[in-house]
């Protein structure tokens, strides 16, 4: 498969395998693909160990890294000399009690990827320089901004090194400003995606951002883990796309067992787009979670982001270990972000394997749209 995408990456095949799990990054660079580990989970000594263990197992092929930089955040919460974890309010700890209490979750607190103010701060541009660095210490082929203009700091050290920028986008405004800041790529992400999504869905997006920011490049994303629907997203005009709910029941996947048993049973319409585990509109699967935070009586309400994410992952943290003993309140409370395509995602299968299928019905799709027009 040969596209602009293609031959710039120097891969075989444009689909783009965006996981926070090191495995999925290699196998799926190992199978003709390009594996993107999303940082987010990690300090920038983590990342660094992450990304060693990858270069180890790929041999030289390319892949890469998205860091979360959001555009806009809680500004008051970041004064430097104060601990972000202070400017939650009382209210919301004592409703995350609750909850805990409500559906009977036992077990100790669970340990973040550092500490909480170190979590929270790694989701600004200051916070993110150190992952970006040590990223581009490492033979990557892409560096991506996941959520917000790429910042000055990236798109200069990227250019430095070689590495093109991609960023996210979910309406045709955020393209244009991506490309005024600096992106090479664009990923256009309907609302169909798991984790953070705008509102348009796919099959109008693409269209609309590949003719804003032509010639560059565009990927699609959102709605897409089979070949048939990669093949649609070409027809859009896309170079490739992005996918990321797809690889979350593969065998090696990080999702927990019991949240992964979860997502072979769930249909389409099990998702939701929720502000309760980052602070900004997150498609993740419907639970108990969600829906007290969407909707209960008592809820206060998901705070701005990184606050709210200081109040969620730790908890579900809790919530996800005590899930995995079984206890029934919290497999209610127990969910994870993915995108509506989880209502296809029905067997656990090897990552490679799930590369080889989608190239596969590509294939096919395409050949099926030659002969209408033989």
């Amino acid at each position: 498969m040969r596209t602009a995408i293609t031959e710039r990456l120097g891969v075989e095949f444009p689909l783009f395998a965006f996981s926070h799990c090191r495995d999925v990054v290699a196998a799926v660079t190992n199978a003709g693909g390009f594996g993107v580990l999303g940082a987010i989970a990690y300090t920038p000594e983590q990342l660094d160990t992450e990304l060693s263990w990858i270069d180890e197992r790929v041999g030289g092929r390319p892949y890469g890294v998205d860091v979360l930089v959001p555009g806009k955040i809680d500004a008051s919460a970041l004064d430097r000399d104060a601990r972000l974890a202070d400017f939650i309010p009382e209210r919301h700890r004592d409703f995350v009690t609750h909850l805990l209490s409500k559906y009977g979750v036992t077990g100790p607190v669970q340990p973040m990827g550092g500490s909480p103010d170190e979590f929270g701060r790694r989701v600004t541009a200051a916070g993110a320089t150190g992952l970006i660095d040590v990223a581009l210490k490492h033979p990557i082929g892409l560096i991506a901004s996941a959520l917000g203009p790429p910042p000055p700091e990236m798109v200069t050290g990227a250019r430095e090194a070689g590495v093109p920028v991609a960023a996210l986008v979910g309406t045709v405004e955020h393209a244009r400003r991506q490309v005024a800041a600096g992106a090479d790529l664009i990923v256009a992400q309907g609302t169909e995606a798991g984790g953070h999504t705008g509102e348009i869905a796919t099959m109008v997006l693409v269209p609309q951002v590949v003719d804003a920011v032509a010639p560059l490049p565009v990927l699609a994303a959102g709605g897409i883990a089979s070949g048939r629907q990669m093949a649609a997203a070409m027809a859009l005009g896309a170079q490739g796309v992005w996918c990321g709910s797809v690889w979350l029941t593969t065998e090696e996947a990080e999702t927990a067992p019991s949240v992964k048993r979860k997502m072979l049973t769930a249909s389409s319409l099990d998702t939701v787009r929720s502000r309760s585990r980052t602070g900004k509109p997150a498609r993740q699967l419907r639970s108990a979670w969600t829906d007290e935070w969407d909707s209960g009586q008592e809820s206060p309400g998901p705070l701005p982001m990184p606050l709210q994410m200081l109040v969620a992952e730790g908890t579900m943290a809790r919530v996800t270990a005590a899930a995995e003993r079984g206890e029934p309140g919290a497999l209610e409370l127990a969910n994870y972000f993915v995108g509506q395509v989880v209502g296809q995602m029905n067997q656990i299968k090897p990552a490679r394997e799930v590369v080889y299928e989608m190239v596969s019905e590509f294939a096919d799709a395409v050949e099926r749209l030659a002969r209408l027009s033989g």
